[in-house]
């Protein structure tokens, strides 16, 4: 009975298999002993492998000794060839080659060194733009000789490759529609499984299953930034990026990213601190807190433990400058253009912290979008300020950003929070209520509002806090909302957790009064979420 390509993976990294099974074009991808993690279908049909060499554990030298005496790396010893292939994709940190397969099909094929040592391979069929470019350089041998047949060939020629972009802008179009319906999907597995190694971590803290637990969250934390950034940039680069300008108290963004920021600085031992005073400006709210948001991010990572990083803001003239101050690693200014390219990364910032380096073109696209500018001061070895210009509307009086005191809550001041979880995933729901039952919660779990109406949930038991999906089978999540404050009356705080990051859910959310919590969740930003919500109980 034949094997399920997918039957040894894990269910996050069987669903990420299938889902990439969707995509136009072959990839596979290796860990960093060069053996087979997950390959889609268009790699295993592209490139005719047999089911035993697209098995995950499979060594690449097999696939490439296969491929060699089968002929596709062309005359030759076939172990030589072999090698020499393995020694050619694996020598740089990115290559890009163009072949012909066995059955005559033009092949462009891009290889990319992982940060752990693995490797990512894909491959797309370029047979027509080859055919295309290869009869251009025929007309282009017969220009002098044949001026009238010239005339008609490169007209017929134009018409083609007008088709071909058409259809490329088409395909482009067609992954980024496919990206934006399968977030859901794809971000799915991972919110559950963070929630599990989250609550496994505090269960078993101060023991070596807690190391792995911690291991394991941080591997997934890779995971699920990569699968943010390239749906965010898949989003930007589509068009589908509106700029949305409201007036913002500046000061009101900084504590909220005081409160989101404030553990994982902890964690690395880093001073965070933000400081400044309530500065009315006029930007998009979602998109100015993303830039502000993806600055402290690199500051944090790139800033060694015992560090400081600095939040502020100040007026200048008609405008407010918003800093992201650090004590990290610095940058060269002869790479400061270098950063904001997209899979840029410098040496050392490699060496200190995992990542594409896609934050900074995400920063770049957004201040684009808003004609926000920004200039960058750093020193190697000291630090670096990332400073933003935003138009002033109007000065506010002072407020005292908050006390550290009371944005830290411990997990005892949860304690006896009934809190209501609605998903449509079993597994989402079990992980939730793992992590918040540990941290002392009345927790009560539903898949539907039926499961809730017949099981009678609200029955002598009334929540303190709703989170709740967005995406259920039968309903939005925030008509759910509505649903429920209809039958429990009175005020009741709401979180609407989701994989779709687009700023329309978000401002729908925000006009009903109810929070939005991304996925995959992030305990910490639950945590400080909660704490947030449960002083105003």
């Amino acid at each position: 009975m034949a094997t399920h390509p997918y039957s040894t993976l894990n269910s996050s990294d069987a669903s990420l298999a299938a889902a990439i099974d969707h995509l136009p074009y072959g990839i596979a991808v290796f860990d960093a002993r060069l053996d087979l993690v997950v390959a889609n279908a268009p790699y295993r049909a592209g490139l005719a492998l047999p089911a035993s060499l697209v098995t995950p554990g499979t060594p690449l030298d097999e696939i490439l000794l296969f491929m060699a005496q089968r002929g596709d790396l062309g005359p030759g010893t076939s172990q030589v060839l072999a090698d020499q292939r393995r020694r050619l994709i694996t020598a740089e940190a990115i290559t890009l080659t163009q072949r012909t397969n066995f059955t005559g099909v033009q092949l462009e094929i891009h290889t990319s060194r992982r940060p752990d040592g693995g490797l990512v391979v894909s491959f797309s069929d370029v047979t027509d733009r080859a055919k295309a470019e290869a009869a251009l350089e025929q007309v282009n041998h017969t220009l002098e000789e044949r001026v009238n047949d010239r005339t008609r060939a490169l007209t017929l020629l134009n018409a083609e490759l007008e088709q071909a972009r058409s259809k490329a802008d088409e395909a482009n179009h067609e992954k980024t529609r496919f990206l934006a319906a399968a977030s859901h999907d794809l971000l799915q597995p991972l919110n559950a499984a963070r929630l599990y190694t989250s609550t496994l971590y505090e269960r078993t803290r101060g023991t070596p299953a807690a190391d792995l637990a911690s291991s394991i969250d941080a591997s997934l934390n890779a995971v699920e930034e990569i699968m943010s950034t390239l749906l965010d940039i898949s989003r930007m680069d589509s068009g589908a990026l509106k700029v949305t300008r409201t007036v913002i108290d500046i000061l009101d963004l900084l504590k909220k990213i005081e409160i989101e920021f404030q553990p994982l600085a902890s964690e690395k031992s880093i001073d965070l601190r933000v400081v400044g005073a309530s500065f009315m400006v006029r930007s998009d709210r979602m998109l100015l807190a993303r830039v502000i948001q993806n600055l402290v991010s690199n500051a944090i990572k790139y800033t060694r433990p015992g560090g400081r990083v600095l939040v502020g803001c100040r007026r200048h003239g008609g405008t407010v400058r918003l800093d992201v101050i650090d004590t990290g690693i610095g940058i060269d200014h002869h790479q400061h253009e270098v950063i904001f390219a997209e899979f840029s990364r410098l040496e050392q910032g490699a060496r200190i912290a995992p990542g594409l380096g896609l934050g900074l073109s995400i920063v770049q696209r957004i201040l684009t979008a808003l004609d926000h500018p920004m200039e960058i001061e750093s020193v190697v070895g000291k630090g670096s300020r990332f400073s933003i210009t935003v138009p002033l509307v109007s000065a506010a009086a002072p407020a005292p950003v908050a006390d550290e005191a009371a944005i830290s809550r411990t997990a005892a001041q949860f304690d006896g929070l009934h809190v209501l979880c609605v998903d449509n995933e079993r597994s989402i729901l079990d992980a939730m209520s793992g992590l918040l039952e540990n941290w002392g919660c009345d927790v009560r779990t539903a898949t539907s509002l039926k499961e809730i109406a017949q099981l009678g949930m609200l029955e002598g038991w009334v929540p303190d806090l709703v989170l709740m999906d967005y995406h259920l089978d039968q309903t939005s999540g925030l008509d759910a909302i509505e649903w429920l404050k209809q039958i429990v009356g009175g005020h009741l705080p709401t979180i609407l957790v989701t994989a779709d990051r687009t700023p329309s859910v978000r401002q729908l959310a925000e006009t009903r009064g109810t929070a939005v919590l991304n996925k995959p969740v992030k305990p910490a930003a639950l945590r400080a979420l909660l704490t947030q919500m449960s002083k105003r109980l």
